[in-house]
């Protein structure tokens, strides 16, 4: 399954907007009522008129509201712009969006295997660990696109309330520190509360070059899947 990954201030964006469209939608009804309501029983004087003479404005008052005007559309016209922005997904390289790495796949992998940790990029939140595809016999990641190269991309989140989840050097697995959820080095489930392994997301390597796309979030493999075989290889830090 897979699902679109909005960022807390993308949420937040949409909520405020929502707010706005709902206050602004109130307050044209309150208006509307007000002028189309029924006279009350016992109200004095003459029907209040819908259209009357208009009141005489100054040139100064006129300069005036028309600044007035001008600034509240260009100040709603930015606002318009900014919420786009923040809720389009992002196309320079951030989370939520396609990223391209600048290290290559063959860089990649050889931090990798020189620091015996995976690849960690902060801005998409992912970590790129390898993976050898004759190990997935079932066609469970390279059928929803997560193998490119040799590399398949986790999201750090951890699966049971969403801490990042460190990798481990001594254990070689991914150790969640706020309730102990442990996952293998390809971020399928070992131990703890966690009902399935680490979500992922897809990626692609062309001429060398690894794009990945957090913008799909694909949900991790279920309790018991263990393509790799891999057992802890030294203490836990967990």
């Amino acid at each position: 399954m897979t699902v679109l990954a909005l960022s807390v201030t993308q949420w937040v964006i949409i909520g405020l907007a929502a707010l706005i469209a709902l206050a602004g939608f109130g307050l044209m009804m309150v208006n509307l009522l007000a002028i189309l309501r029924p006279r009350q029983a016992g109200e004095q004087g003459p029907p209040r008129k819908l259209v009357g003479k208009p009141a005489q404005v100054t040139r100064r008052a006129f300069f005036r509201r028309a600044l007035g005007v001008g600034f509240g559309v260009a100040s709603l016209e930015g606002l318009g712009l900014t919420s786009l922005a923040m809720l389009w997904p992002n196309l320079a390289g951030g989370f939520g969006g396609e990223i391209r790495l600048s290290e290559t796949a063959a860089t990649i992998k050889e931090t990798i295997r020189s620091t015996r940790e995976p690849f960690y990029f902060g801005p998409g939140r992912f970590y790129l660990v390898p993976y050898d595809e004759a190990d997935d016999s079932e066609a469970l990641y390279t059928a929803e696109g997560l193998v490119a190269d040799g590399l398949m991309a986790l999201y750090q989140r951890c699966v049971h309330l969403g801490c990042r989840v460190p990798f481990c050097s001594t254990s070689q697995w991914f150790e969640c520190p706020c309730h102990g959820s442990k996952y293998n080095s390809a971020g399928e489930y070992k131990a703890g509360p966690a009902p399935r392994g680490l979500d992922r997301f897809p990626l692609t390597a062309e001429g060398g070059v690894i794009t990945v796309n957090t913008g799909i979030i694909v949900t991790g493999p279920a309790r018991g899947t263990n393509t790799t075989g891999q057992e802890k290889e030294g203490a836990f830090c967990v």
